[in-house]
């Protein structure tokens, strides 16, 4: 448990030396091999000579996920199709996936940067590492799976789903680090309760969760149910998959990025111009070491801020602070721009609703409008009358969470309170956004 690669303990100059040289060999990988990256640099009066310093980075273009969609499905990759041992895919909720492919060498440089995920997190060789990550084109589950084994972890592919068959499994074969998103894992939580079952006594020591946006109030949580300590994992396919960064066990302040093969910045998402260290903006990945697909300056859509700063764990490499939203899952309602991850730090701040929610979008008029939907505890419908709604208790517990989303979102909101267990539990990824606009506008 701790340091695995001295690599992570590297001073700035080394791990810039590192980046450096294999930037170098990135941008004439795909010059020589990808005609899309040779005709964007072509354009761009750039050739792989005209990087001589990290700087240089900012000449690049930009890849965004359409470029990924336009080239569907083969297009971007560097090697021959022989040479791909393994495809996986992005979920493809609107249109076609975006399609990543990797050599045997991208697998097992991953395996090694999940290795390093898992020790940052906690866990260590001979430990049980139960994954409920989802197996298939989806990255999370064979990308936590191949690392687990490369530590030396006895790995539990559970997948997700099936929830009462994983408590079984977790009371069984005693598991030490979990990992999945953190909604399904507070699932699991809610359902050990259900049956009658302590979810603090279990194991587990550590959990390893990613895939979705979750804030400080969830890892709170989260801690709290299961007696655990709860890190942060973030990647996306287009760049690799989980691993790109992680957070470590001891500080939990900030997700260390594997700077040996991956070049982050920040840009300010309007300008395209670099943001100061420390300030919020979309993250920009650079591939380093990949062969099948490397990626240039690939706009995430993630929202984050960048420090240098050596960690109190030891190590030296850039840190990310956790996401804050998504570009495209920021709302603006009457002019005021939030996340869905602002809403539910507010929530969880509330001790009479348990961490479920859902934001449906709807029209009043011609204005955007917030109904937000939220579950009562069990505790709180118990002691009023349950087939009233519309009880005092209610009706003052609807009124404080108004006052809440007012004062700390700084948007007015409908708030629709569910009785317990009528709002979708996840078995994946949380579906936290339904928008209802579209039906909501007249038929012209």
């Amino acid at each position: 448990m701790g340091i695995y690669n001295e690599v992570e303990t590297s001073s700035q100059t080394e791990l810039q030396q590192i980046q450096l040289k294999r930037l170098q060999k990135t941008v004439e990988h795909v010059f020589n091999n990808v005609p899309f990256y040779r005709e964007q640099l072509t354009a761009s009066q750039v050739s792989p000579q005209s990087i001589q310093s990290l700087e240089d980075i900012q000449k690049l273009p930009f890849t965004k996920k359409h470029h990924l969609r336009e080239n569907y499905p083969f297009g971007l990759f560097a090697v021959d199709q022989s040479e791909i041992v393994r495809i996986h895919g992005s979920s493809g909720t609107s249109g076609k996936p975006t399609i990543v492919g990797y050599t045997k060498n991208d697998i097992e440089m991953w395996a090694e940067l999940i290795a390093r995920a898992i020790s940052a997190a906690g866990g260590s060789k001979g430990d049980i590492f139960h994954n409920a990550y989802g197996y298939g084109l989806f990255t999370g589950g064979l990308g936590l799976h191949y690392g687990s084994e490369k530590l030396g972890c006895t790995t539990v592919p559970i997948s997700g789903g099936n929830t009462e068959r994983q408590i079984c499994l977790i009371q069984d074969f005693k598991p030490k680090v979990i990992a999945g998103t953190p909604s399904y894992i507070l699932n699991i939580a809610e359902k050990m309760e259900e049956m009658g079952l302590n979810p603090e006594e279990i194991s587990v020591e550590y959990g390893i969760f990613g895939a979705e946006p979750w804030s400080e109030e969830m890892r709170k949580t989260l801690e709290e149910k299961l007696g655990i300590k709860a890190v942060d994992i973030y990647g996306l396919s287009e760049v690799l998959g989980p691993g790109v960064s992680v957070e470590c066990h001891e500080a939990q302040d900030g997700l260390h990025i594997a700077d040996d093969h991956f070049f982050v910045e920040v840009i300010d998402p309007e300008t395209l111009q670099p943001v100061p260290e420390g300030e919020n903006g979309e993250l920009v990945f650079t591939s380093l070491t990949k062969e099948a697909l490397p990626i240039i300056r690939y706009r995430t859509g993630d929202i984050a801020s960048i420090t240098r700063e050596k960690c109190f764990c030891g190590r030296t490499t850039t840190r990310m602070s956790r996401v804050k939203g998504r570009i495209d899952d920021m709302l603006i309602i009457r002019g005021v721009n939030i996340f869905p991850s602002e809403i539910e730090r507010s929530l969880l701040q509330i001790a009479d609703l348990v961490p479920h929610y859902q934001i449906h979008l709807t029209k009043k008029g011609t204005m955007d409008n917030v109904e937000l939907h939220v579950e009562m505890k069990q505790e709180f419908f118990e002691n009023i009358l349950k087939q009233d709604l519309n009880h005092d208790a209610v009706a003052i517990l609807k009124k404080s969470i108004q006052h809440v989303m007012k004062t700390q979102c700084l948007v007015s909101m409908d708030i629709v309170i569910n009785q317990p267990k009528s709002i979708p539990r996840s078995e994946g990824k949380a579906v936290r956004i339904v928008d209802k606009r579209k039906e909501a506008s007249p038929v012209k």
